[in-house]
């Protein structure tokens, strides 16, 4: 009876997790000068109706932000527990190291904020998603916040880069789920409605949301259950071509199971994008 216990264990290892069991993940985007340290300050320190783990991500060449973060971790603790029962981790690199080990106490948080600097796209955030099953159990991509400041987004936008390099505030832009509009206080009312038409020009189907130094109403971008792989697909269908080539998985029934958590990931988030709009 033993052995008919462990096959029994083994087959329940291949039962799917419901994504409504999953803990929801939010990202932010967004330029350095938006507010995102502005905003991570404000959910660890002024606000305690929701219990978030943060994790401060870096990609590409960018510094992670200046401030708050520097003064939460002088120690090289990964993770800084705050008095409101947040979390605040950063991570220079293996995210998926640092997604595990929140797996086991995710229950204590409402919901996991991935704050990213120097992402465009969000291509590498998908790609970690679905690389690894712990984290597939565990976590969904819940929703993309672009942070824009309403000042001098527009600049951004309209940037010309060299030799087709991609416009990354563009791309934020378009791939976002929630634009919070922030800075407010710094722009017109003509200003914020041209900046306004410029966004919708680019997205038009992203709620927008307006906010004067980066205070946001939380239960407006966590837990939405608003990212739609096939949306982020649909703006760039090579979007997810890189990994398959780099990083084939050898093993075939493997590489069947991932594709089965695609499929399974943006069903639900199609239906969760319909519910939120």
């Amino acid at each position: 009876s033993f052995l008919h216990c462990h096959n029994m264990a083994t087959e329940e290892e291949f039962v799917e997790v419901p994504e409504s069991e999953k803990t929801p993940v939010t990202v932010v985007t967004g330029f350095l000068g938006a507010g995102k340290t502005t905003l991570v300050n404000y959910i660890l320190t002024k606000q305690n109706e929701w219990r978030i783990a943060i994790i401060e991500n870096e990609f590409g060449e960018v510094n992670i932000d200046e401030g708050l973060v520097q003064e939460q971790i002088k120690s090289k603790e990964d993770i800084v527990s705050m008095d409101n029962g947040c979390v605040c981790c950063t991570v220079r690199g293996d995210l998926v190291r640092t997604l595990n080990s929140l797996a086991a106490r995710r229950k204590d948080f409402h919901a996991i904020l991935l704050e990213t600097t120097g992402l465009a796209d969000p291509a590498p955030i998908i790609q970690t998603f679905n690389s690894d099953t712990t984290i597939q159990d565990n976590f969904k991509i819940d929703c993309i916040v672009c942070l824009v400041d309403a000042k001098n987004v527009t600049a951004h936008l309209r940037e010309v880069k060299p030799d087709g390099a991609v416009n990354e505030a563009v791309q934020q832009v378009a791939f976002a789920d929630r634009i919070v509009l922030n800075k407010l206080d710094l722009v017109s009312a003509e200003e914020l409605a041209a900046v306004k038409e410029e966004i919708l020009s680019i997205n038009h189907t992203a709620t927008l949301l307006e906010t004067k130094r980066s205070v946001v109403d939380l239960g407006e971008i966590l837990n939405q259950g608003a990212f739609s792989l096939e949306r982020c697909t649909d703006i760039d269908p090579d979007l997810l071509e890189e990994d398959e080539s780099e990083e084939e998985c050898e093993d075939a029934d493997c590489g069947e199971e991932h594709k089965h958590g695609h499929e399974h990931g943006h069903g639900h988030a199609e239906e969760g994008s319909a519910k939120a709009e």
